[in-house]
């Protein structure tokens, strides 16, 4: 009899080998959407067939009911759509799910398929076995979360329409890492329990023209240089050490030698702590401040011309003390300091914060423990990336992000990168940990 590992890795690496790119610049093509779709149920029948599914312009949502209808449902989800990967730099072809040096290889494997395999498979297995929910479970799966995130956009507003809302919703996210800030000795899982909301800001800079033979003070590219400097190295955005961050803290503290006997008490040193964190690294400086990067930069008409237009881009992520019409304020003010125009390009969507005292929290946290080997501690942070747990704000509560994979900070750069990879011998706790989670919520 074949063992799971070995199921699920060739459960995982044909989902990996039918290429779902959702990036309009290489996108596949609908037909790979269709047949992914199709794949699901033929690795998964038993769920399919239990589960009441409705599609939305290629995103599915399942309801799989239970006796209780008096309780709130939950929610599962995960993406299943990639972001382009050309094959140069890969170790071996990004559509292989190539099995190699204990690694199944490929785009999706940590972002989002993985994640995908372990939600249904678990469901898949407990269907099989006749088992039903106590109360309604739900299963989302998106095809366009890497681009607009449309998808969960659609189904989080049909089921507000229709009255739907849940206890719990658990998304992808956060994993299970070593060291996760400079010193913690050990093996933590790091729970999403929000995210920061993302605007992408236009600045330019306007002037007559001119001849470059006879330059003024202050042209536009030198007042956005001026700008972006003094953005890069003056506290423009307020810092405050988030009750979350705090948390995380004093949970990583055991394990951080006499560095942790102050963080133990970071939720009483929450101020001179929050000052100190941008002065650990970029990281650490994130999670309790607005963030801006600035990505894309154009203009000008020609070398011997002083322009008449130039602009940079700035994607700014926002903190939830200060959110996002305060964030955008505070760099507005900066901009105008230097005769720059402020543009909002894209005004992303707020994300509230889960409980990390609730019981979503602790249920993460107990199926973890139970589940997966190696691990000291979970702990709750506030995700800088983006993930479609966003939209379902408006219906529930206490959405939490994580995926139960043991990653090192090789893998997690390959997200979005190249060689992205997941251990094979991570697949079985991880569907161990969804078994976990449904019959447990």
């Amino acid at each position: 009899m074949i063992d799971r590992q070995q199921k699920y890795t060739e459960t995982l690496q044909k989902m990996i080998r039918l290429d779902t790119v959702s990036d309009p610049s290489s996108a596949s093509s609908p037909e790979n959407f269709e047949q992914f779709r199709a794949l699901l149920a033929e690795l998964f029948p038993s769920i399919f067939s239990v589960c009441e599914v409705r599609e939305f312009n290629g995103s599915l949502l399942m309801k799989w009911k239970g006796p209780d209808g008096s309780s709130q449902p939950v929610m599962f989800m995960n993406h299943y759509d990639v972001v382009p990967a050309k094959p140069e730099g890969w170790k071996y072809p990004p559509f292989s799910g190539e099995l190699a040096e204990g690694k199944i290889w490929g785009r999706g494997t940590l972002d989002d398929k993985g994640g995908v395999m372990a939600m249904f498979q678990a469901a898949d297995e407990l269907a099989s076995e006749g088992w039903t929910p106590g109360r309604d479970i739900y299963f989302e799966t998106a095809c366009n979360e890497e681009t607009f995130g449309d998808g969960a956009r659609e189904i989080s507003a049909w089921l507000e329409a229709n009255g739907i809302s849940f206890e719990m919703v658990f998304d992808e996210g956060g994993d299970i890492v070593e060291e996760p800030i400079g010193g913690a000795k050990g093996v933590f899982a790091m729970v999403g329990i929000g995210e920061k909301s993302v605007v992408n800001l236009r600045f330019t800079a306007r002037s007559e023209g001119g001849h470059a033979s006879t330059p003024g003070r202050d042209t536009p590219l030198v007042r956005l240089g001026k700008f972006m400097s003094y953005v890069e190295n003056h506290k423009v955005f307020d810092v405050k050490m988030p009750p979350a961050i705090a948390e995380m803290l004093k949970r990583l503290a055991p394990y951080m030698g006499a560095a942790g006997r102050v963080l133990s008490k970071a939720d009483h040193l929450s101020r001179p702590l929050g000052m100190l964190m941008p002065v650990l690294g970029p990281a650490a400086g994130a999670l309790v401040s607005t963030t801006i990067a600035f990505t894309l930069a154009g203009g000008g008409e020609a070398p011997n011309a002083i322009p008449r237009e130039v602009w940079v881009v700035g994607d700014m992520r926002c903190s939830h003390h200060q959110g996002k019409a305060a964030s955008v304020a505070a760099v507005t003010r900066v901009a105008e300091k230097f005769g720059l125009e402020t543009e909002i390009l894209e005004d992303g969507t707020e994300s509230r914060l889960a409980d990390f005292r609730g019981r979503a929290f602790r249920l993460v946290e107990e199926a973890v423990m139970a589940t997966v080997p190696g691990v000291d501690a979970c702990a709750p942070y506030i995700m800088t990336g983006g993930s479609d747990s966003r939209y379902f704000d408006s219906v529930c509560g206490q959405c939490i992000r994580f995926l139960p994979f043991r990653i090192t900070s090789a893998q997690m750069d390959s997200i979005h990168g190249v060689n992205e990879c997941l251990d094979a011998d991570t697949l079985v706790p991880a569907v161990d940990y969804y078994r976990y989670m449904m019959q447990h919520v």
